[in-house]
């Protein structure tokens, strides 16, 4: 796990060296650059596999050079099978000799997480990827020469300016909780979309899709064999997340997701492993340490807890915000945080983590919620639709189920993100200019729980999750790894039949599994999330500042309605629209510590 640096051009050595230093929380046991030219590559090592000076990156083979971020779990079977002959024990040095055998082709062989460039000196061309979920960020811009980083700090420390801001963005921002490739808050800054590769060559850049979730053909199966064969990878992929020259320790909330990870990889590696819990003092209903607890002793854990309280929130704030570079909406990266603090603490530099089970096991309520909208979508006649739209807008309100209602009457598609925050005609509401539709156009699909399933992959999960537990864990210098987000996992689960994914309950299957290995009480408890106090512990802290914030940010820029922010902050401080008035509140600080 590390940070990555590509520039085209014809700056200093000392300024990209500058802007390298700026990556540096993600890997700080090495340092390297590899100057050709106009051409630099810098890399900064969290060293796990193969830990000797040899694996060391940007690593060169023939006329090919790389930088790479993150881990190819397969990396040992890929060498065996194709008989490379490796001067180093490293996953590195196999990318290389994939590449010169594949070229682009090398991605459909990888199990892994990651982001990478490689360089062909022959060619003149730059070949960059990222991961099927977008576990591992990469950004790139031709704002100046051609740049390719694990952050947008590094770019912008090259860039030695700021851009303009990408209204966008922002806007996807406020719709999702997170900018969306390939768009980032900054013009001229952007993402590399998970399941993507480039091709950069001449001056020009050439993106290609090469994987996308859900589109194999469904499986005719019995609910039986369907439970062996996600046992059976689970197992697998649980296994190959443990690679590695380092202690591998496991997250823990006491949840089914989290509980049921610990407990294969405990049974698999036969010895007492290192588990970790968060949990606060006060609010004590978003509180898990007592169910955390239960699981490690079910298990056998060697088990680690961390209590915060809101000046432990409070004060990592502006740290949380830095290490984005731009907003994210996600409440639960504060804890991230301090979790992966904790664990870097002990000595321990990688840990499993629990994401992707809600999305393609549906342990959302809201999936069950949402079918219900669709259903309604088929059955309604065109009549009632029209009588039902005509009541709509004589009452117009901003709840979700008049939104999802008008959906259903235009035709719409009802769901576009388990993180939607605020709707179209919210951000209508909410902004000067006149607001773009961000939500992309979709045909309906037959199947509601696979279309659910897909969009979150795409948005929930690799802009958001995916980004919260890369930027909050490398903070600290820490690798999490997602079970769940087995590309071989996730596409089995979506080539099964809606029906027998979402059963009688959430986590149908899961929870048949779940069952074999951890108590029941843990099965059946209902789903917290990973949630904390934040819109309590926000408005404890600042009150009337919040909204003094957002009103200076709303009349020097010109991008907000004022009284409509009057409302949302009443209204959060009631406890509704908590989500809207926290992303409100931390796009406004972010916006005056960088353009005011």
């Amino acid at each position: 796990m590390c940070g990555i640096l590509l520039e085209v051009g014809k700056s200093s050595e000392k300024n990209f060296r500058k802007a390298l230093d700026t990556l540096h929380h993600r890997g700080p046991d090495a340092t390297d650059v590899w100057i050709n030219n106009s051409v630099k590559m810098g890399h900064k090592r969290l060293a796990i596999i193969d830990l000797e000076e040899r694996s060391n990156q940007p690593m060169k083979f023939e006329e090919y050079t790389i930088v790479f971020n993150g881990e190819i779990y397969n990396f040992k079977d890929l060498k065996k099978k194709f008989s490379f002959n490796c001067q180093t024990k490293s996953d590195t040095e196999v990318l290389l000799h994939l590449y010169k055998k594949f070229g682009h082709k090398m991605l459909d062989h990888l199990n892994g997480m990651f982001a990478f460039c490689i360089y062909d000196s022959n060619k003149e061309e730059f070949f960059i990827a990222r991961d099927r979920f977008g576990k591992k960020p990469l950004y790139y811009s031709s704002l100046k020469g051609f740049m390719v980083s694990s952050e947008i700090k590094a770019i912008l420390a090259l860039l030695q300016t700021t851009p303009s801001l990408n209204k966008i963005a922002m806007q996807q921002f406020f719709s999702f909780q997170s900018s969306l490739p390939p768009y980032t808050f900054f013009e001229g800054i952007y993402k590399l979309e998970a399941g993507t590769y480039g091709i950069y060559k001449n001056n020009n850049l050439t993106i290609k899709r090469y994987y996308k979730a859900g589109e194999k053909e469904l499986l005719n199966i019995s609910e039986k064999e369907a439970l062996l064969n996600i046992e059976e990878l689970l197992f697998d992929s649980v296994q190959k997340r443990l690679v590695g020259d380092e202690e591998v320790a496991s997250l823990l909330s006491g949840g089914i997701d989290s509980s049921l990870v610990s407990a294969i990889y405990a049974k698999v590696s036969g010895k007492k492993i290192n588990t970790f819990s968060i949990g606060y003092d006060e609010y004590l209903h978003y509180d898990e340490l007592n169910e955390a607890k239960e699981a490690s002793q079910h298990i056998g854990s060697i088990h680690h807890e961390l209590r915060i309280g809101r000046k432990d929130y409070i004060n990592i704030m502006e740290t949380v915000l830095t290490h984005f570079d731009e907003p994210m909406g996600d409440s639960a990266s504060f804890p991230t945080y301090l979790i992966s603090k904790m664990i870097h603490e002990k000595g321990i530099k990688t840990s499993l983590s629990g994401e992707g089970s809600d999305e393609i096991f549906l342990g959302y309520d809201n999936y069950f919620h949402m079918a219900q909208f669709y259903s309604m979508n088929n059955e309604l006649s065109s009549n009632s639709k029209s009588l039902l739209k005509n009541y709509l807008d004589n009452n117009q309100n901003l709840s979700r189920s008049w939104e999802y209602l008008n959906r259903v009457c235009n035709n719409e598609q009802i769901f576009y993100s388990g993180g939607e925050t605020f709707t179209k005609m919210q951000l209508d509401k909410l902004q000067t200019e006149s607001c773009f539709d961000v939500r992309e156009k979709h045909p309906y699909e037959n199947d509601p729980y696979l279309w659910m399933s897909k969009v979150d992959l795409k948005i929930w999960i690799a802009e958001v999750l995916m980004s919260k537990i890369d930027r909050m864990s490398m903070a600290n210098s820490l690798e999490l790894r997602a079970p769940f987000l087995d590309y071989r996992l996730v596409d089995y689960m979506l080539s099964l039949p809606g029906h027998l994914r979402a059963g009688d309950t959430n986590k149908y299957l899961l929870k048949k599994i779940a069952s074999k290995y951890i108590p029941t009480s843990i099965v059946n408890r209902r789903k917290k999330g990973f949630s904390s106090p934040f819109i309590e512990w926000l408005y404890a802290e600042y009150d009337k500042e919040i909204l003094t914030l957002m009103l200076k940010v709303a009349n020097e820029s010109g991008l907000f309605h004022s009284e409509f922010i009057k409302y949302l902050y009443l209204e959060g401080k009631e406890g509704r629209f908590k989500q809207h008035i926290w992303s409100l509140y931390l796009f406004c600080r972010w916006y005056q510590k960088v353009f005011m």
